[in-house]
């Protein structure tokens, strides 16, 4: 069978506007670098200045010039992940707008569960052992009366190490925002977030956050982490490789196989909070 009418930009289209459309935690990361990520491999180095001190002018000759430093950081593409499925005919398929639509909406969407619970878990381990509210040999417990409290809590320690208020991000389970639509600190906010769930897991605006759910908040027997933060605190890139249409050969039926490469970064530990939360 020949491939001529074909069209892999197409199919390349539609997997990354699902993925956008799914992804929760890689949404609130900053993507600064991703245009310089090409294949699997790829490592993007990072620099940041370091501080230029400030001194008194006296009307006396100013000192040398002070030398910069910077530290270097880098954001390596080192997670690969790809799908591999057959249908009767490609041809077929793509004058079939549904088939393909579903089967490449069900492919991004199990690529979009890995990478958002690979990036869940990153944020967790990333997050500076000073801004952890409470560890898991700590975990608390929130009701309906205090859940918002423990959210200003989580805005205090960012205030602290100044993170900006705007911008701000937090990812709740399911059970938690539960808690929230019982507060009226919360239902009562008035704002057109908290009157809707919107696309990409924002539910609302509470304590200074941009509220997100998620089912892929990290969690072990201790409870929920619950992280909170701002993209400027962390990168992530992400490529879709590779994306061909192919003839089994022992079969009568035509394949897709594509290829997604990604990786991340915690950039700025001390721009992301965290507690451990157990469900009453």
């Amino acid at each position: 069978m020949a491939f001529d009418t074909f069209i892999p930009e197409v199919w390349s289209a539609r997997l990354l506007d699902h993925l956008d459309n799914l992804h929760v935690y890689s949404a609130l990361l900053n993507r600064d670098y991703e245009g310089e990520i090409h294949a699997f491999g790829d490592t993007v180095h990072i620099n940041q200045l370091g501080d230029i001190t400030i001194r008194d002018y006296d009307g006396t000759d100013i000192v040398a010039p002070e030398e910069l430093d910077g530290t270097e950081q880098t954001l390596k593409v080192d997670q690969a992940k790809y799908f591999n499925f057959q249908i009767k005919d490609v041809n077929n398929a793509q004058s079939n707008p549904k088939l393909m639509d579903s089967a490449m909406q069900r492919a991004s969407y199990n690529i979009n569960d890995t990478i958002d619970k690979y990036l869940a878990q990153l944020l967790a381990d990333g997050c500076a052992a000073a801004n952890i509210l409470y560890d898991e040999s700590k975990a608390v417990t929130p009701t309906a009366a205090n859940a918002y409290d423990y959210l200003v809590d989580l805005g205090t320690l960012l205030s602290e190490n100044n993170v900006p208020v705007l911008g701000r991000w937090v990812v709740l389970p399911p059970w938690y925002h539960a808690l929230l639509l019982k507060d009226e600190r919360f239902v009562g906010n008035g704002t057109g977030y908290n009157k809707a769930v919107l696309q990409g897991g924002l539910v609302g605006e509470a304590a200074g956050f941009q509220i997100h759910l998620s089912n892929n908040v990290p969690s072990t027997s201790a409870g929920f982490k619950v992280i909170a933060g701002t993209e400027r605190a962390g990168s992530y890139a992400e490529q879709l490789v590779e994306l061909e249409a192919y003839r089994l050969e022992k079969n009568f039926s035509d394949a897709v196989k594509g290829l997604h490469v990604f990786g991340a970064k915690v950039l700025q530990p001390k721009g992301l909070a965290m507690m451990v939360v157990k469900k009453g």
